[in-house]
């Protein structure tokens, strides 16, 4: 039998891991309804309290060229904007991306201003709302107190619009034709309600799209209203963002159609020429054919960042038209198939030219490749042919070294003999003289055993002058 000990130290550190745990969930759990409560919190919080009908209601977006860096910017300029029109701070709301501005003149008229920021572009809306309800507004300019838009916001111009909501009035498509400029006025029934919207999609002398928004009743129009104009600038900002770049689409057409004749020009070149061309040639066509495609990335680059939102654009544009739900005038077009007619085909075209311009981009980058193959194969017949002069030269410095190592031992041997000569010649002159000198017998005979002798010192003196250069070209190396 055995005892289970409580083991203190674990059940500390497992009590420690716990609180952690129970620390770190509550932490969530607080955070989550917070949230959860940002996320669902409406974008235009407070504002429909402020928008009452009737309303005159001028309209303008921009288009930021760098979002990050001008979205803050546009927000200090509506600060700026709120308090050139003496806004009051108390009714005045700028978040992040929403703000709006109410101000209340002598006369009970409002002024609400109001800015929007969005992915690429952002907007204003004036709203000139008349104390009287039954005050006649007319298209132009506001007639609120002592207004004036005091500078010109930031980016290009996508859209203005001049909105005109008037309740209690049924006004027919031929009366609004000497109030609306354009050939052609487009409108109907929308909302499923008894409610209007008629425009014209032609500028007037401000440069403004008009819009008249009429209804039976104004209990009908008021809660509808705020909606309807969001419905109605959507459609507008979005279908001239996707209209923005049809002129550099046009442009850009041309030129992929230029790069296209001019690489297929280069593939013929290049395929009747490949066989025998020379290395001067093959680093011409790299550089002119890495040229071209610089060229072209640089086209798809600058396409793509204008083109590539134009098919979410126009899934928001075919949304709120449906949201519009309209029913047709007997003498008016549907503002759809306006619409329509503008931008159908159009997301189409910017899609196929991306296509054109990625396989034109694949065309150039696979032609390249098959130039370098020719480089790299040109390298290498060219370093199996070094390769075999060098096994030659090897050779033939083979057979040098060895017929100088043959003329090397012949000269040495010769260089002992004529050694030995000398010094035997020298020895018979010495014998020669002991011999008169009465020292010496026979100074013949001792000529004779000293010529054995001389070859032994010439071979000795031979192999120490070779041995001492040996180590001086060895210490040397």
């Amino acid at each position: 039998m055995f005892t289970l000990e409580p083991d203190i130290e674990h059940d500390s550190a497992f009590i420690r891991y716990t609180s952690r745990s129970m620390i770190v969930r509550n932490k969530l759990v607080t955070r989550r309804p917070e949230l959860l409560q940002q996320m669902h919190e409406p974008t235009k919080k407070y504002l429909e309290e402020w928008l009452e009908v009737p309303a005159h209601i001028h309209h303008i977006a921009h288009r930021m060229a760098n979002p990050p860096i001008e979205r803050p910017l546009s927000r200090h300029e509506f600060k700026q904007l709120l308090e050139c029109l003496d806004v009051p701070a108390q009714a005045a709301v700028v978040n992040e991306k929403f703000g709006y501005g109410v101000r209340t003149a002598e006369n009970g008229d409002k002024l609400v201003v109001t800015w929007e920021a969005h992915t690429e572009y952002y907007s204003y809306q004036i709203w000139h709302i008349p104390e009287n309800p039954s005050a006649l507004l007319e298209f132009g300019p506001i007639t609120f107190p002592d207004y004036a838009f005091p500078f010109s916001p930031l980016g290009i111009t996508i859209n203005a619009l001049d909105i005109l909501i008037t309740p209690n009035a049924q006004v027919t498509p031929q009366a609004l034709k000497l109030r609306m400029p354009g050939p052609q006025l487009h409108g109907g029934r929308v909302l499923g309600e008894d409610i209007s919207v008629i425009a014209s999609f032609t500028p007037d002398e401000y440069g403004r799209e008009r819009y008249y928004v009429c209804a039976a009743s104004r209990e009908i129009l008021q809660p509808q209203i705020a909606g309807l104009i969001d419905t109605i600038v959507s459609i507008e900002n979005y279908t001239h963002l996707i209209l923005l770049p049809y002129q550099a689409f046009s442009s850009a057409v041309d030129q992929v159609h230029q790069f296209e004749q001019r690489h297929l020009y280069q593939r013929n070149v290049i395929t009747n020429q490949l066989e025998t061309v020379t290395s001067k040639t093959l680093q011409k066509w790299l550089t002119v054919l890495t040229q071209d495609f610089m060229k072209v990335s640089r086209l798809a680059e600058s396409m793509r960042y204008k083109l590539s939102a134009s098919v979410p654009y126009e899934r928001i544009v075919e949304s709120n038209l449906q949201v519009l739900q309209e029913q047709s005038f007997s003498s008016c077009r549907l503002i759809s198939d306006y619409i329509h007619h503008k931008t159908t085909g159009v997301s189409d075209g910017y899609q196929q030219l991306m296509k054109r311009i990625d396989a034109l981009e694949k065309d150039f980058e696979g032609t390249i490749s098959v130039i370098r193959t020719k480089v790299d194969l040109m390298l290498q017949d060219h370093n199996i042919a070094l390769q075999d002069q060098n096994l030659k030269m090897l050779a033939s410095v083979d057979k040098t070294t060895k017929s100088q190592a043959i003329l090397q031992h012949t000269v040495e041997g010769l260089s002992v003999i004529v050694i030995a000569y000398y010094l035997s010649g020298l020895g018979s002159y010495v014998f020669k003289a002991l011999h008169e000198a009465g020292m010496l017998d026979s100074y013949t005979l001792a000529s004779g055993i000293f010529v054995p002798i001389s070859l032994i010192m010439s071979f000795g003196l031979v192999f120490i002058g070779r041995t001492i250069l040996n180590k001086r070209l060895f210490n040397d190396h």
